[in-house]
């Protein structure tokens, strides 16, 4: 449960220290975006990152509204395999 001492701390340290959240991060595998053909492959990647993350942004703006606190960084990291033959 929420008490009113740590409410207040929070905003304290939002005025105070500059309280802000470093990163949100998104994380995507691309396991579904193998394929034979490179070229394919790479488009898959491309429609699969621009479809996910479009609205990583405005949704990281929605939250440091609803929180008040600033965020400094959005990021996206991909989850894959790589395979190599030798």
């Amino acid at each position: 449960m929420i008490n009113t001492y740590d409410v207040l701390e929070t905003i304290r340290m939002i005025q105070d220290d500059c309280l802000d959240i470093r990163t949100i991060t998104m994380g995507i595998s691309l396991l579904d975006c193998i394929d034979s053909d490179i070229n394919v492959a790479c488009e898959n990647v491309y429609k699969k990152i621009t479809a996910k993350a479009a609205r990583l942004v405005e949704v990281g703006e929605q939250i440091e509204k609803e929180l008040g606190i600033p965020i400094i960084n959005k990021r996206i990291i991909f989850c894959g395999l790589l395979s190599l033959s030798r």
